[in-house]
Order: C-alpha cells, then structure tokens, then sequence
C-alpha cells in the first residue's frame, strides 16, 4: 500500500511562475522602478502614481516618532507552539524563519514614543512577519500597549496591517479578538483614546476586532479594508463586485472609516489629533 503525501504544491498555488515575478521594487501600479534609497526617500510611496508600497514596522515608527524617543515594550514576548502545529513544516521553523527575515520578535511593535512632542503609546503591526497573523503574543503585545497607555495616561496610535488570525494556533488565536476588544474598552473607559490607522492589507479577525474600535480611524490609499478579500467573496455570492470593492476609498464611501491620508500626511494630522485630544489641550 502507498504511503500518502502531503500535496506540497498547495502552499505554492496560486503563485506566478518565477520568470513573471515582479520585483518588490517595482510599483505595481505604473511599473516604475525604484532604488531602495529613492523608495525610503519617499517613504515608500511611488512618485508617479501615487502606489503606497508596504512599510515594515520599524520604518513606520521611524516616521511617526520623534527622533530619538520611541522606547521599545514588551520585546521578549514570542509566540508558543502550544498545538505542536505541522503543516509542511513545523510552526517553531515558521516562526523563526519569520524572526530572522525580519529582525522581529513578532508581527507587532508597541512601545513608549513622542509624536511633534507630544507624548503617546504605539502599536505598529509588520505584515512581512507571517502576514501580520494575530496569534497569542500579538494579541498580548497589543494589549500590554493599551495597559501602557492607561497608565501613563496618553493616546494610544495603532497601526494595522494583518491578514487575520494566525491558523497555527487555533482556537487561542481566535480567543485574542475578545481580549483585544475588552483592552480597547478599558482603554475608553479610562478616558484614553485611540486613533487608527488601517494600512494595506487590514483583514478578518484583526479588521473585526481592535482595528475598527479607534476614536479616529483613517487609511492609506488603496488599502484593502474586509473580512476576506474580494475574490473570495465573489466566488461565494458568484456576483459581480465593484472595482474598488474592500478598499479604502469604498470603506469611505460607506463611512468605515473618517478620512483617506496618503503617507507624508499621516504624521502631521496624527500630530494634531495629540493636540485635539491631549489631557491638557496643548
């Protein structure tokens, strides 16, 4: 009799061929190409159309924080493999594999910082890190954040992009959209408040938890805002769907979100949210 085996195909399907494979720096939307330094010249925004690349975690709080004064929390949290979770490959390899692509410990940053001045806490979550899945030690980071925050008695600023729950870890990974949401109500209900800011791609369990809970949430442009993305969705209901379906400029539209910011304008309209919500009014 012969022994099963794993269809390794299916991790890969869906993929381009390897001969069609767009460079990382090449913008998908005008086919610009860029250099690494003329991309974080511009923060990662194309300077022909507009096309807002992904920005890692550390890159991001580099702009949003004063020079100098962000102060990193919570770095020894990691992630556990409490299910001893096999796929094609163990979810301890998964991990570490991530940790060291990316010189993260986990798909969130949070820490201490100060924004023109103003002192706030950030939550800044890395898609390159297993596509900013929310296991365990996201959620946990997330709401030691929102504990920070209370305590030192200043705004909270999160930054999403996840593509959801992490599978790896089951029914505890799911188990972090209530404990986020209840951080985010305690939270409010000391008074503190929490702007968001829904970078691409903002999905599934992060989207229906902590991400839509923010006093302000604004996006960047083009960001995919939904449960699930649109092919899903469609071949599901088999209808057609909007062109800008699950976008950012569609979760405007519908009011899920209160304004669309491209990147160089984040910092100063975070800025005077800090002012405009700030204990002292200053």
């Amino acid at each position: 009799m012969a022994t099963p085996r794993i269809d390794v195909s299916i991790e890969h399907r869906g993929e381009p061929a390897t001969a069609t494979k767009r460079h990382p720096n090449t913008c998908p939307g005008c086919g610009s190409h860029y250099r690494d330094d003329e991309l974080e010249g511009s923060l990662g925004v194309c300077p022909q159309c507009g096309h807002h690349f992904p920005l890692r975690a550390r890159a991001r709080i580099a702009h949003l924080a004063d020079a100098g004064s962000f102060v990193e929390e919570a770095a020894d949290v990691r992630s556990d493999d409490p299910l001893g979770f096999f796929d094609l490959r163990p979810y301890a390899e998964r991990l570490a594999e991530a940790e060291l692509s990316t010189g993260l410990g986990e798909a969130v940053v949070i820490g201490q910082a100060s924004l023109d001045g103003h002192p706030c806490e950030l939550a800044v979550m890395d898609f390159a890190f297993m596509g900013g899945s929310m296991g365990s030690a996201v959620g946990e980071k997330f709401c030691r954040a929102c504990e920070s925050a209370v305590e030192r008695e200043v705004p909270l600023i999160s930054v999403t992009a996840s593509g959801g729950a992490r599978m790896q870890e089951g029914i505890l990974s799911l188990m972090q959209l209530p404990k986020t949401v209840c951080a985010v109500e305690d939270l409010h209900d000391a008074g503190i408040p929490m702007f968001t800011v829904m970078a691409h791609p903002t999905t599934a369990g992060v989207l229906a938890s902590f991400a839509s809970l923010g006093d302000v949430t604004v996006a960047e442009p083009g960001a995919l805002i939904a449960f699930t993305g649109p092919r899903v969705v469609q071949q599901t209901t088999r209808e057609k769907l909007p062109e800008d379906f699950g976008l950012a400029e569609s979760n405007l539209r519908f009011g899920h979100v209160d304004a669309i910011l491209p990147r160089s304008e984040l910092r100063p309209f975070l800025a005077r949210l800090l002012r405009l919500f700030g204990r002292n009014g200053a």
